[in-house]
């Protein structure tokens, strides 16, 4: 029997659970189109998203975060067709309590979103990257910003 290796997608020997932010994105399983719809593109019209059920779901799920995980906050995100990109902050270390892990969060938002579904609603695993400066922090906010209105361009696009 031949087994499928697959490569790790995290920074090997980063402690995921020290304060920091990250930029997260999690797609959905096929990158099917299910989460939002993105209306009023045109020359004038700024893009706006329009939830689904199901994107409604993840909107709430992001909410929770920011309601019920102490020292986590989700500070900018956007829910797009097939895919959401977040900013997290874990701020959580150093108070002599076990610090959250984003991959944990993520986890959780994910299995939470998938039962309200009722079916595999995400790709396995998610993609990630440690925000290193102020720099990066605000090139990220931007590009999440502005994914709407370059839905067209984007690598997740699909028709």
């Amino acid at each position: 029997m031949e087994f499928h290796y697959r490569k790790p997608t995290r920074l090997r020997e980063f402690d995921y659970s020290q304060n920091g932010y990250y930029f997260i994105t999690i797609c959905t399983k096929n990158k099917k189109c299910i989460l939002s719809q993105i209306v009023g593109e045109g020359l004038c019209a700024l893009p706006s998203i329009i939830l689904t059920a199901i994107g409604e779901k993840v909107y709430d799920a992001i909410k929770y975060i920011n309601e019920n995980y102490n020292g986590v906050k989700v500070d900018k995100y956007i829910i797009m067709p097939n895919h959401i990109h977040l900013i997290i902050s874990n701020q959580t270390g150093g108070d002599g309590t076990p610090p959250l892990q984003v991959y944990d969060i993520i986890g959780r938002l994910k299995s939470f979103t998938t039962k309200q579904y009722g079916d595999i609603l995400w790709q396995r695993s998610f993609h990630d990257h440690i925000i290193r400066g102020e720099k990066d922090y605000f090139e990220i906010w931007n590009y999440i910003d502005t994914n709407a209105q370059k839905w067209k361009e984007d690598c997740f696009y699909k028709k």
